[in-house]
Parts: structure tokens; sequence; C-alpha cells
């Protein structure tokens, strides 16, 4: 079937159409400065492309994708040493070291494209989807076969547009729910958060903020992240390496690079005892909308003070004082962010195997490819 649309595909922010943020409204992590964020400073083993939708000469879409060289990686994660890890790293080592994501491996939510209110959303997928073709050609010209290519993070809603013949082989999933909370209008300040709560989790509150008085938090400036940038780095990488499952680590110059770009709608604040950094989380501010991002932390003295639980207050905290609607806590660490009002929403992507043979059997694989968490849903309010 045709389409009324042709697409271009672009490596620099510098060749973006001038007019690509008109389009980048439903979220920032697809504005020309985000971008900037990811050419400046992506994982080594991320190549990102940003790919332009048009009717005639205008443009009625964006998109974003980025190839994933697991090859690259020293591990995917220390924490789990179990068969099931062992199988999984050898299915990625094997048949899908090469991945092609139309959307953002980084984040949790739906910032894989933009569209134009006008478009014909089935024809446009149609479009992007003759858009990856040429991306995997492009990569296969440079030695780089594409093993697995995804489409992630999609509403339900979201998932008719792709019941289109191009789609039809590749196999639908839904991985871990996005952690979202949802601010109270009636919520002015923290303390209505907190009278919110049943007696067990407003004691809850009470523990975890009784064991961190002696935790100094500090909002930092550029030149802050600049100058404990390697203590910063120890602390991310300690807490990513620990986590189950990884397809890439950031660059040392991550949120410095985010901070000099992004100024204001990025929020990076320091946790110090007796003036040493022992922790940190990040902010983004996306509309109404306050996004989580990376954070790092001692874990002798996350446990020790609660420091986790404490972070996920302040950012509650924050985001009721400054009037946003929702933050959108991610992926990870499912049943602590319910415990503090998090609901989860479910996502739902595509995935599909270059290898027909393999594909077939994706349903089963794919098992293996994501880790499943067995948690339970907590409600912390009255």
């Amino acid at each position: 079937m045709t389409t009324p649309y042709s697409f271009k595909i672009y490596s620099e922010t510098a060749q973006l159409p001038s007019n690509w943020d008109d389009l980048a409204v439903s979220t920032i992590f697809l504005s020309k400065k985000y971008l900037e964020i990811l050419e400046k400073s992506s994982p080594e083993n991320m190549v990102c492309h940003f790919i332009g939708l048009f009717e005639n000469e205008t443009l009625v879409g964006i998109a974003l994708s980025q190839f994933l060289d697991l090859n690259l990686l020293e591990s995917f994660g220390d924490r789990d040493k179990c068969i099931k890890t062992t199988v999984r790293n050898l299915v990625f080592r094997n048949f899908g070291s090469h991945v092609l994501v139309i959307g953002n491996n980084m984040l949790t939510g739906q910032n894989s494209f933009a569209l134009s209110e006008s478009i014909d959303k089935k024809k446009a997928l149609q479009t992007l989807r003759s858009a990856t073709t040429a991306l995997k050609k492009m990569f296969q010209s440079k030695g780089k076969k594409i093993h697995i290519t995804t489409y992630k993070d999609f509403h339900k809603e979201d998932i008719t547009n792709f019941g289109i013949p191009e789609f039809e082989n590749d196999y639908q999933f839904s991985t871990q729910p996005n952690m979202v909370f949802h601010i109270n209008e009636n919520w002015k300040s923290e303390q209505d958060y907190i009278d919110s709560l049943s007696k067990k989790y407003r004691d809850q509150y009470k523990r975890a903020r009784k064991k961190a008085t002696v935790i100094e938090k500090r909002k930092m400036h550029l030149e802050d992240i600049i100058a404990l940038e390697d203590t910063i780095y120890d602390l991310y990488l300690h807490v990513a390496k620990n986590a189950p499952f990884n397809t890439f680590f950031l660059p040392k110059n991550h949120f410095r690079v985010f901070k000099e770009i992004f100024k204001d709608k990025f929020l990076f604040y320091g946790y110090f005892i007796d003036e040493k950094l022992i922790g940190f989380n990040t902010l983004i501010k996306n509309g109404a909308v306050m996004d989580t991002y990376f954070l790092g932390y001692d874990e002798s003295i996350q446990r020790e003070k609660m420091l986790y639980l404490n972070m996920l207050y302040d950012m509650i905290a924050y985001s009721i004082n400054k009037g946003f609607k929702e933050i959108v806590f991610a992926r990870t660490a499912l049943e602590i962010k319910s415990s503090v009002g998090a609901k989860p929403i479910k996502m739902y992507g595509f995935i599909a195997h270059s290898n027909q043979i393999v594909n077939s059997y994706m349903p089963k694989i794919f098992r293996y490819l994501e880790p499943e968490t067995n948690w339970q849903e907590r409600n912390p309010f009255k």
C-alpha cells in the first residue's frame, strides 16, 4: 500500500528542519535541545538517528531511533546470578547483539514519535516502518546487521494503529509497567500529601524522614556537577551495575551536558553527609509532567538512612509545590514506588527478529529477554 508520506533520516541535530520543535509539543524528549543532549553525550554503544515524516514538503511527523551494540558492554547487569540470566545473556550475545529501537531506550513512556493532528496515523506508521528498513540497510552497509527491531513504549489506545500488515509478524509485548504518580489537584503542599496517607504509610514517612536527619540535600548547579563529576559517576555506576538488566551505561559527561543544554528544566539534587556526596537524583520538567531520571547512591548509606525512599518523598514534595500534575517514576523498584502512591500503567511494544525462524519463537524467547518481576501493589492512601 502506498502512503502519501515520505521520510528523511538525519544523523545530526544541525540538519533538522527549522520547524522540528513545532511537532515536539507532546514531549520534551523529541525536542531539538534534548536530541542535542543525545548527540553530545549518548552511551558509547548507542547511535541515534532522527526521522522526519513529510507530506509533500511539510513536516508532519518526527521520530527517534537508537541503535544499540550490546557487544560493547562488559555486562548486562551484575545483580542476578541465575540460569535464566545466563541464558538471556547468551541469547543477546549470539542472536541479538545489534538492536534497533524506535523510541528511547533511556526513558519510559511514549517518546518514540510525535505526529501532527492532520496525519493518518496508520499510514504514518507505514512510513516509519519504511524508514526503519532504510536504517537497517544503512547499518548493514557498515557491517552492522540488525538482529532485533523494537518499537516501544505505547499506551493501550495507541496499539490499534499498529494493526497493519507491516506489523503482523512482530510480537506484541508488555513489559514492567510505568509507575506514574498522579498529584491530587487539592494538594497545595507536602503536608496535604502526608495528611492523605493512611496511618501505616504516615508512619513510614516519619520513620524515613527521621533516619535522614543527618543528610543535607542541595540543589546543584553546573559548576557543582562539574566539580563532583567523578563522584557522581561512581554513584551512578554503582546503581546501574546492580540493576537486573542493562543495555547501556551513560558516559561520564552526561549530567554536565544535560545541565548545560536544559538549564533550569533539568534539576540535579545532591545528598551530603559531612560535606561528602553520598547520593543524587535528577528530574526533568516536561510540560505539566515531572519525569524522574537517573540517580546514584552509596548502598550502605542508602539502606541505613532509607535514602531512596527519602528521594521519592522529596520528588513528590517538589512537584506538588511547583504545581505539576503528575510524576513519571518509570520502571524498576515497583513496590517502593507503589508504597508512596505511584500507580502502574501498562505499556506495550513490538519486537521482531531478522531471522524468520528465530522470530517465530519470539513469544518464548521474549521471556528471557525481559526479566520478570514479582511485586505487590500498595495503596498508601486513606
